[in-house]
């Protein structure tokens, strides 16, 4: 990515255009509202208005990519940007000022030349605007039913570059890569030969593809028609990092080419493309290794290639390596041959055909363990050290690769897979077909100091990555607007498959978190459709979001409840055996779903409604009798006032669920396909009480009235296992939801929570917990130091008994330990009852060990956190951060580093991460969150993120999801209008692109939604407590 231009003083570019024309949309903001069948990226229809190519000049000295595009379109047409200077301005004026300060009067030949000028720029102007509606696109703007020439950019060397558009064409495809690479670890350089296979669909003289921040050297074509390879010239165009391989004849339709590229480049010093990491061996001395995170967009800047996912192709690898070194890609490795004093080349087999993004290979010293399954050797890589933590990874990742086989009924097509720990990797993990790259904190497990939850995850990380290996890689989505058939897949496998193979991790509990926080997200106008239109590397990197994983797990869960397990798993088996080795939109997986259902659901027609609109809907349920009438609406946390209504074009096919007092455990949950605006539903018979979305497999909220608000809540009190403990934490979470909207008062969310004192089980305790410690964060950061103690009295009250019983171990099942862990946690940071007595005592003995004693891993975390209050204690976890082999204590230990009160340990902590050295960089996003938490940091996270910014989006991307955690987690508590002005003034003052930013808008509008909260709800909240 190219650096974004430094901070400049000059007129918001809104003001410059909209005092001259009408408000118009953003070009590349397709999902600014919900529609069923959205334009493709390069189709967006409105009035031309090309006069805003003269108006965009005035008084900016840089463009973004969007206008320099229309700068050398421009140029091609014989338009100059005459106003760009100040200079230029003054000198065209015709009128010039006398000493005594009065204007002198233009000679009549200045006169005759500016009326004529002004005649021309005039009729020019008109010409335009009146031109007829057209299809405007980033290329230019194409009459319907006429042809028009698209508008070429210029090349670096001035040339014209043949091709006008972000995706490439499709007149010649590839069909395999030879790659051969050399790294230099020492140098942290690397060159490189392509070769590449291409087919020819189309005659052209060109061949168009990607390459970034590549020195290309020497670039030649050959045919098995010609004598010999013929050297050719490459035009680039580094704004879409494309190339243009300009033929020296005609390439013919059928006819097979090979283009080869020698070329050279640096390491890279970000997380992204073929990247320098530097670690420490087992005997303390630094050294390197070399690593691949290619997508989405990354493959580019490591060789020259059709970098986009429906491109597919086999790939040969050859990397040329010092001696002492070794290297891993996708396919096993073949030979090895010396080719130099001290240098070796290992040869991998050919790959299967797949998508650029998924290539990978790793220079480095590691060591492995390895085990077969059904014919395949599964291997985990580490560093030497830590080559004792990798058991479990081994036997997890056998057990699901097993699993996986038989549930898809398709084998792993692979010999091998490898899963490596990176020790500086910004993702939890990557996918890449049989080289899967890993956190440290995601594949190492060590019985001494993982916790319950740190299995939980190491196990969900592989599972994920794994069922990537189906979904993703055997099938590719044809574009980033489908990421979600990724992503989405792969995290709904994920739960599948551990409840299926690890069912005493009870991650079912772990996904209904993930989907209440989403639905958060989800409910912000900022939101986006699941499956949105995209073009630019921004806009593509947000789709790498909280929506793509579990919304779109999400309502895959929701389908296969309403269509049954099996329908649903055959559906799956017949879209996998359908699309192997290809790309795929969404449509195709509906229609392999049709296939199943055959005739009796038209999933397609069901599915489009939730992935084409933004949000989820909010469906109201009111009982009378045997009648029950239903409505749907969408849910949407606004910001307007308080009579806005719903819009009513939002209209989802929402398959209801419900359970009722008399329902038998043969017949429940009852089902209702709701596809209307409303409906009323007969029971059979009267019922004391109803409830809606049935443990939550829904993606939707429920809204009751009053009286059977009432009769759920006694029901709580009286008898709370008549609900499910899923149903118990869906009613916490959408009775707050509620609050939200001002559907709900405050005081019976409130009422609600006095049955916890009955509650027992993790998962409405926790949410519970985290409701309320929304609210405490918001009172809190205000100032409100008592109304804040008093909400921690109110918890104390509830679960107090709770508290005291818990020991300090790590006895149970692992649901029992992580309720101990979550409420200890809480009781400490909050000064009740003796918890922080009894961490503090447990961290002096720990300290007095020398750190040699063992901890509770379950506690361990909320030890460490106490100790680190008192500045030796503090000292004493950094140091012991700095020697430990254990990444999960690693993590304990920094995240309990991170919530100390004093402002310069924090600040500190933040830029060393920054730095990347003593504490890396992977773990900045989460040190900034954990400092923003404490009422001394939030502000602080804030004022970082502000002073460091321009390193922060060169080091992790603009759009990144660490991008998109950073701005949330500094800005979400805020609740004053001050601080509202501030955020917002801020990334204006950047550019458009930034401001522009989904993370951005979502940030600005939290502040706003977070206002109006404590506006409506605090006065309520006071009489409460």
């Amino acid at each position: 990515m190219e650096p974004f231009p430094h901070d400049r003083i000059q007129l918001p570019r809104n003001m410059i255009e909209n005092s001259m024309f009408e408000e118009e949309p953003d070009v590349v903001d397709l999902a600014k509202e919900p529609c069923l069948h959205p334009l493709e990226p390069d189709e967006v229809e409105y009035e031309p208005r090309s006069s805003r190519l003269l108006v965009r000049g005035l008084g900016e000295n840089e463009m973004d990519e969007d206008e320099e595009d229309y700068e050398s379109s421009a140029k091609l047409l014989g338009m100059s940007f005459m106003n760009r200077s100040t200079g230029l301005r003054s000198n065209a004026s015709g009128y010039s000022q006398s000493s005594d300060g009065s204007c002198s009067v233009p000679s009549l030949r200045t006169m005759v030349v500016c009326a004529v000028v002004l005649l021309i720029a005039v009729s020019v102007i008109m010409v335009i605007y009146l031109l007829p509606k057209c299809t405007f696109t980033k290329e230019g703007c194409h009459k319907k039913n006429h042809t028009m020439e698209l508008i070429y950019p210029l090349a670096t060397n001035g040339k014209r570059f043949p091709w006008a558009k972000n995706r490439l064409p499709s007149n010649v495809v590839p069909l395999h890569y030879d790659l051969i690479l050399q790294p230099n670890l020492t140098t942290t350089k690397f060159a490189g030969s392509v070769q590449i296979t291409v087919n020819v669909i189309q005659v052209t003289w060109n061949i168009i593809l990607h390459s970034s921040g590549l020195n290309i050297t020497k670039a030649t074509l050959t045919s098995a028609g010609w004598n010999q390879a013929k050297p050719v010239e490459v035009l680039e165009y580094p704004v879409r990092d494309q190339i243009a391989v300009v033929a020296p004849d005609a390439l013919l339709v059928g006819q097979n080419y090979t283009l080869s590229i020698d070329y050279s480049s640096n390491l890279s010093d970000t997380y992204y493309g073929f990247y320098k990491v530097s670690y420490k061996d087992e005997h303390a001395k630094k050294r390197w290794l070399a690593a691949t995170q290619f997508e989405p967009l990354a493959a580019r800047s490591a060789f020259p290639c059709f970098d986009e996912p429906a491109f597919k192709a086999t790939f040969l690898i050859k990397i040329k390596r010092d001696e002492q070194h070794s290297t891993l890609s996708n396919m096993p490795k073949i030979v090895t041959i010396p080719v130099a004093a001290g240098i070796v080349q290992d040869e991998f087999s050919v790959s299967l055909k797949m998508s650029t993004y998924l290539v990978a290979f790793i220079v480095a010293n590691l060591k492995n363990i390895s085990k077969e399954t059904n014919r395949t050797l599964v291997s985990i890589y580490a560093m030497p050290q830590k080559l004792g933590q990798v058991e479990h990874a081994l036997d997890t990742a056998v057990k699901l690769l097993e699993f996986y086989q038989k549930y898809f009924h398709i084998e792993y097509p692979l010999q091998k897979l490898d899963l490596v720990a990176i020790p500086d990797f910004q993702a939890g993990a990557m996918e890449n077909w049989g080289l899967i790259t890993f956190r440290e904190t995601t594949l190492l497990y060590d019985d001494k100091t993982s916790s319950a939850m740190d299995k939980k995850l190491v196990t969900a990380v592989i599972a994920h990555e794994l069922a990537h290996q189906w979904f993703g890689n055997l099938v590719t989505m044809e574009w980033w607007n489908d990421l979600w058939l990724n992503e989405g897949f792969a995290t709904f496998m994920e739960y599948i498959a551990m409840e299926r193979t690890f069912p005493e991790l009870q991650t079912d509990e772990e996904f209904l978190k993930l989907r209440f926080k989403t639905m958060m997200k989800d409910s912000l106008n900022a939101s986006r459709p699941i499956s949105s239109a995209v073009q630019s590397s921004e806009q593509i990197e947000e789709m790498f979001d909280t929506l793509s994983y579990i919304k779109g797990a999400s309502l895959l869960l929701m389908l296969k409840k309403y269509i049954k397990h099996d329908s649903f798993q055959a559906g799956i088996e017949n879209y996998l055996h359908n699309h192997s080795y290809g790309s795929t939109r969404s449509d195709d997986l509906w229609d392999s779903m049709n296939e199943i259902t055959n005739g009796t659901l038209d999933v397609k027609k069901l599915m489009k409604t939730w992935i084409l609109q933004k949000g989820f809907p909010l469906v109201t349920v009111k009982r009378k009798g045997k009648s029950l009438y239903v409505q749907q609406e969408r849910f949407l946390r606004s910001v307007e006032s308080e009579n806005w209504t719903s819009d009513a074009s939002y209209l989802w096919h929402i398959p209801l669920s419900y359970t009722t007092s008399s329902c038998s455990s043969f017949l429940c949950p009852y089902a209702y396909l709701l596809d209307q605006k409303s409906a009323t539903i007969e029971l059979q018979e009267e019922v004391k009480w109803v409830k809606f979305n049935v443990d939550m497999n829904g993606y939707y909220i429920v809204h009751y009235a009053e009286d059977d608000w009432n009769t759920l809540i006694n029901l709580l009190r009286t008898d709370p296992i008549a609900l499910s403990t899923k149903d118990r934490a869906h009613l916490i979470n959408n009775i707050f939801s509620l609050v939200g909207i001002g559907k709900v008062s405050l005081l019976k969310a409130f009422h609600l929570l006095d049955y916890l004192e009955k509650e027992n089980h993790t998962a409405p305790i926790s949410q519970a917990l985290f409701q309320l410690s929304l609210i405490y964060d918001l009172v809190e950061k205000r100032g409100m130091q008592n109304l804040a103690a008093r909400v921690v009295d109110r918890v104390k009250k509830l679960l107090g008994s709770k508290i005291d019983q818990q020991t300090w171990t790590d006895n149970g099942t692992l649901s029992e330990r992580e309720f101990r862990s979550t409420v200890l946690a809480f009781a400490c940071s909050h000064h009740l009852g003796n918890c922080s007595t009894t961490a503090t005592e447990l961290f002096k003995e720990w300290k007095a060990s020398n750190g040699t004693k063992s901890l509770p891993t379950d506690v361990m975390k909320t030890v460490f956190t106490a100790g680190a209050k008192t500045d030796d204690g503090w000292e004493f976890l950094l140091s012991m951060y700095t020697s430990s082999v254990s990444e999960a204590e690693k993590h304990k230990m920094l995240e309990a580093l991170a919530s100390t009160e004093d402002v310069r340990k924090l600040m500190w902590l933040m830029q060393t991460s920054l730095e990347g050295d003593l504490i890396r960089a992977q773990e900045l996003s989460h040190i900034i969150a954990t400092v923003s938490q404490s009422l001394p940091g939030h502000l602080l996270g804030w004022d970082f993120v502000k002073e460091n910014w321009e390193k922060l989006i060169r080091k992790f991307h603009l759009g990144s999801f660490a991008i998109q955690n950073i701005v949330t987690v500094s800005t979400f508590q805020f609740s004053t209008e001050a601080h509202l002005l501030e955020v917002k003034t801020f990334f204006e003052s950047k550019s458009e692109k930034i401001s522009q930013l989904r993370c951005v808008k979502e940030a600005i509008e939290t502040i706003q939604l977070n206002i109006k909260w404590m506006e409506r709800n605090l006065a309520a909240l006071q009489q409460w407590l």
